[in-house]
């Protein structure tokens, strides 16, 4: 089943690291965390990738083209140019398949989506943000979208609160709560399963939207179900997000890590 990873967004909301790299190639602990994402997959079996590109989409191409150059010790005759590698971690990536694809410097998620249709092979596929992470167990969340039989399967997940909550009554404030480990609402985490009917519900447009039009199609005609998780989530969505998320990674005991290096 191939796993297709939305990263050709700007980031603008995180500035201060996408000014001059794409936000999935911002890095937590020395890796992108768009290699993060991917590890998680490949941890539960998922090694097939189809990346949709965009903003300074090229870096990501450098990055896996050179990938075993970066990552691992190398001989190279300076003569006839010839390189011997030592690899560090050939078993890790045994097996890895990724195809990077072009979708537009201005697309909207639903076209970048759109756009790899083509890449995308089998009736089932899964799809992500490439900048939110998750100790989220893949197997069950497939699981759960083959036994309802719908369309779609979207990852809810209810984020930590950032702000103190009050229970009011009247205008007496009855307890006060600083950053309860609970938000409100399930929103989406991202992590969706589809049937390859589901591009049936986009289109080529730059203006396509994922989350607007067609996942509300899908859920009017009732086709998109929820996959509870209750678990750690976290997107890397501003400069306070980035922070977090590094700050969690260098304790050495960050919840999305599942893979053994």
């Amino acid at each position: 089943m191939k796993v297709v990873i939305l990263c050709g967004g700007q980031g603008t909301r995180l500035r201060e690291e996408t000014e001059f790299k794409p936000k999935a190639m911002v890095e937590i602990g020395q890796m992108p965390v768009l290699m993060h994402i991917m590890k998680c997959y490949a941890h539960h079996g998922y090694k097939e990738f189809v990346l949709c590109l965009g903003y300074k989409g090229q870096q990501i191409k450098d990055y896996f083209y050179r990938y075993e150059m970066l990552t691992n010790d190398f001989t190279i005759d300076l003569h006839s140019k010839e390189i011997t590698f030592h690899p560090r971690n050939a078993l890790q990536y045994e097996g890895w398949k990724i195809t990077l694809a072009d979708t537009g410097l201005n697309a909207m998620t639903g076209a970048r989506l759109k756009r790899v249709e083509k890449y995308v092979s089998g009736d089932l596929f899964m799809l992500t943000y490439g900048d939110g992470v998750t100790d989220l167990n893949i197997n069950e969340l497939i699981s759960f979208h083959k036994g309802h039989g719908k369309i779609g399967t979207v990852t809810g997940v209810v984020p930590p609160s950032r702000y103190g909550e009050l229970l009011i009554e009247h205008d007496r404030v009855v307890s006060f709560m600083e950053k309860p480990d609970y938000g409100g609402s399930a929103i989406s985490g991202g992590y969706f399963v589809f049937k390859k009917e589901f591009f049936d519900y986009l289109h080529d447009d730059d203006g396509c939207v994922l989350e607007k039009l067609p996942l509300e199609r899908l859920a009017k005609d009732g086709q998109l179900r929820v996959f509870h998780h209750k678990g750690f989530w976290q997107c890397m969505d501003t400069f306070r997000d980035y922070n977090y998320l590094k700050d969690m990674w260098e304790t050495g005991s960050p919840p999305w890590k599942l893979w053994q290096d």
